[in-house]
């Protein structure tokens, strides 16, 4: 098990852990810290903090710490956690919850790009009804690394469509209509 490096004196945060519960709609404090979440995780390879240590963080209120990690980034939101915890803790909502902070106060991930593939993903979805995996890398690359980036990768880009890996023209579904509504909707929640 790693440890998780904190200054020496932690200060608890109290009304930034009650606030991410209250969006979450989670009881962090439910946590006993048994690790199930961790263990059952498909995705803690990719992970600089580990699920139960994200509540660690989040009940002594070092939000900071989980808005600058990475791993609220990489979380499938398989409900995999939620489905393991004895106490019915989803950190897929949590995680959720630190996305979307992260988004309003700017991201700060490690890794500048993760949040850029999140919106370019998401874009993606909202615009096409699915992910289009050409438009998604062409934005993801502008946003990333500029036109140069671009044209880096265009090589690749164009093997992968020579080999029928990528199409141009994107597939439009029928129900494009319900997933911009969908998207509409969650925006106006907040």
């Amino acid at each position: 098990m790693t440890a998780i490096q904190t200054p020496q004196e932690v200060i608890p945060q109290l009304s930034l852990r009650r606030k991410v519960e209250e969006l979450s709609g989670e009881k962090i404090t439910a946590c006993f810290q048994c690790e199930k979440c961790t263990n059952g995780c498909p995705v803690t390879f990719a992970m600089d903090i580990m699920p139960h240590q994200v509540l660690r963080l989040l009940g002594l209120g070092q939000i900071e710490e989980v808005l600058l990690s990475d791993t609220i980034w990489v979380c499938a939101s398989c409900e995999m956690c939620a489905t393991r915890c004895p106490n019915d803790i989803s950190i897929a909502h949590i995680m959720d919850t630190m996305r979307q902070m992260s988004q309003r106060e700017g991201p700060k991930a490690s890794q500048k790009n993760v949040p850029i593939f999140h919106a370019a993903f998401l874009g993606s979805i909202r615009r096409f009804g699915r992910v289009h995996e050409a438009f998604m890398s062409v934005e993801f690359y502008l946003r990333s690394s500029g036109v140069s980036g671009l044209l880096q990768q265009a090589g690749t880009g164009l093997s992968m469509f020579n080999h029928g890996k990528i199409k141009i023209m994107p597939y439009r579904l029928l129900g494009n209509r319900q997933v911009r509504s969908i998207f509409k909707r969650t925006i106006k929640k907040g």
